[in-house]
């Protein structure tokens, strides 16, 4: 391999070469900058050689490959940069955007969302502001930066939120499902349903239930359960006069959730591979499965959140911001319920069933039925193609490893399109309504999603700003620098998950960064504190599932959340009634789960005398702060 120590023999000048710096530059956030020849005869037989540049005064000796390389650089406060080889000379001032601004945006989302209860104004500020900010930044005056912000926000965030191919199936799949409960709407299926359901939720107690055993039955991925269980129990509900922000409070509280802890499920798959980086950094000999189901052991907040909703059933009580909604919809004077207590998604202006149309169950439960059991089909489908089955390990395992290794988002596009399809023919076949009005009815359905992709795309983009801003570095680096004792990581882990999930409006994306941080920091902590190898392989599995229960945590809490604003749409409710009535459930499980779970389960406590306790106390904080809420 050459070298082209004084870059002579290239003949590099400012024609030939081109610097490319990326377009937003944080402080003390290590970027790559970007060296291109742009001229392809200097590179002729020589596809990889060595290049001495001088960078602000040092060399540096970059490999070059047809003509590109890049080197990492770091700013730490406005400076000049140098570039120089031969006689290229590049020279630039470069003001790097100051780490702490950025919660800015998503501060700003959030707390307009909160006080104004307007998601579409919160979302849109929050990005203006981002954009604003990196404009500004990149050298533009105050009016050019806020000019050029509301221009990026459409030219950059936007359509780069659209070219995520899991944006796309998500937007598609809830299409899907809108035409298809659109169709089962119209064709009488749901309202055959309802009849069914209601001779077992008689009373706004079993109807909450019944709710509840739906959510734990569709584990297998949160979107399809928010999704289905929430269309499919939304007229259900609003019969019994149960408020939509409690319909939405349980479908949002029992996806997630389920979804993180079950054996087989969309999400295994991510986090054993965090897992698996984990371990290989770290150098020991323990498995990903088998540290994920250790984990289990101390998943407090996840387990508690689920358990808590039976609680408030079984009591019939509420506190907060929802006994007031609760206690509305009893008396007939929730303005949704009021509206069309028999539609299914009045807010949405879904078509109602025709008069004359015989009621069929089936015509709502076999589409419905069909979505569960073909993403379950498309999980296994996908997963045995990535990683086939392996004959020396257990049935369990294999199935775990297929299902976290598939493509939930084929699955899912593949179970919607079959399910609609299904609705299409059965409402054909029957008679029930022509070609015509059944394509109609699906168009409708898809017009219905309409809000819900909108406020997708505005959360989505945000939640790009933020990763460009590295807000999740920010709100980690406070945390995670401060040096302290190891039974207390796992705790502090739980909240920087938290409140990482809540900045971004992502729980994947906050086990994505701090996987890789808090793991291997953790463990070594814990070996230059002297513990034995079984202690700190317990601290280790109480922080691996810290990052997970604290980011479903702050999931819950955010109302820029993905899987938040479906259950949102889902149950036809109001979005920022949804986060404020679940806000002070959520804390009151989270609270509980550090206190009386993950800090205690740090010094040893066996989490078979803390699930009890936790329980307990939950059962009496519903005991003493709740309030009866008439049937």
């Amino acid at each position: 391999m050459p070298s082209l120590n004084g870059a002579d023999e290239f003949n590099l000048n400012n024609e030939n070469c081109r610097i490319t710096l990326p377009a937003v530059i944080v402080q003390n956030i290590p970027v790559s900058i970007s060296i291109e020849l742009t001229d392809s005869e200097m590179l002729a037989g020589n596809e990889v050689v060595e290049v001495d540049f001088l960078i602000n005064g040092e060399v540096k000796t970059c490999l070059m490959k047809n003509g590109h390389t890049s080197f990492s650089y770091t700013f730490s406060s406005r400076q000049e940069i140098s570039i120089g080889a031969g006689d290229f000379l590049y020279e630039n001032e470069v003001n790097p955007i100051p780490l702490w601004m950025s919660v800015i945006p998503p501060l700003i989302a959030i707390l307009i969302a909160l006080i104004f209860k307007e998601v579409f104004t919160a979302l849109f500020l929050g990005l203006f502001v981002g954009t604003s900010i990196i404009s500004f930044y990149q050298g533009n005056s105050v009016f050019i930066a806020l000019g050029k912000g509301i221009l990026t926000i459409v030219d950059t965030y936007i359509l780069q939120s659209l070219m995520d191919t899991g944006h796309l199936s998500i937007i598609i799949f809830s299409m899907m499902i809108g035409a298809m409960v659109s169709l089962i709407t119209r064709n009488g299926g749901m309202k055959g349903v309802v009849n069914i359901l209601s001779r077992y939720a008689k009373s706004p107690r079993s109807g909450q239930f019944i709710t509840w055993l739906l959510g734990i039955f569709i584990f297998f991925d949160d979107y399809a359960n928010t999704l289905v269980v929430g269309n499919t129990m939304r007229p259900v509900t609003d019969k019994l006069k149960i408020s939509r922000e409690k319909l939405s409070y349980i479908v949002d509280s029992t996806a997630a959730p389920i979804a993180a802890i079950a054996f087989v499920t969309t999400w295994i798959g991510a986090e054993l591979s965090y897992i698996q980086d984990g371990i290989n950094t770290l150098g020991l000999n323990e498995s990903a499965y088998g540290v994920f189901i250790n984990s289990l052991g101390y998943a407090f907040y996840p387990i508690l959140a689920l358990l808590f909703i039976l609680i408030l059933v079984y009591l019939k009580r509420d506190y907060g911001p929802m006994a007031s909604a609760e206690a509305k919809a009893r008396r007939g004077e929730s303005e949704q319920i009021q509206n069309d207590i028999h539609s299914v998604a009045d807010n949405l202006g879904e078509m109602k069933i025709s008069k004359g149309i015989k009621t069929r169950w089936f015509n709502a439960v076999i589409p419905v039925v069909v979505v569960v059991l073909g993403t379950i089909m498309g999980l296994i489908s996908t997963g045995l193609q990535e990683v086939g089955w392996e004959t020396d390990i257990g049935l369990s395992k294999n199935i775990s490893q297929i299902i976290g290794n598939a493509d939930s988002y084929k699955a899912l596009l593949w179970s919607s399109l079959a399910g609609t399809l299904v609705a299409l023919v059965l409402t054909i076949s029957q008679r029930i309504l022509t070609l015509k009005e059944s394509v109609d009815s699906l168009v409708k359905g898809f017009k219905t999603m309409l809000t819900a992709i909108l406020i997708l795309v505005l959360a989505w983009s945000i939640a790009l700003i933020t990763q460009h801003l590295h807000t999740a570095e920010f709100i980690s680096k406070i945390l995670v620098d401060f040096r302290m004792s190891p039974f207390l990581i796992p705790s502090i882990t739980f909240i920087l998950a938290a409140l990482v999930a809540f900045s971004t409006g992502s729980s994947w994306g906050t086990m994505a960064i701090l996987y890789p941080l808090v793991l291997p920091s953790s463990w070594l902590l814990t070996q230059q504190f002297g513990l034995e190898y079984h202690e700190s392989m317990r601290i280790f599995h109480i922080v691996v599932s810290s990052v997970l229960a604290g980011s479903v945590l702050g999931d819950h809490c955010s109302p820029i959340s993905d899987t938040t604003i479906l259950s949102s749409l889902a149950s036809s409710c109001n979005h920022i009634e949804h986060v404020r009535t679940q806000l002070p459930y959520a804390l009151t499980v989270g609270v509980v789960s550090i206190m009386l779970g993950t800090l205690p389960a740090a010094y040893g406590i066996s989490p078979w005398i803390l699930f009890p306790a936790g329980l307990l106390f939950l059962y009496l904080v519903v005991v003493v702060f709740g309030k009866k809420i008439e049937t």
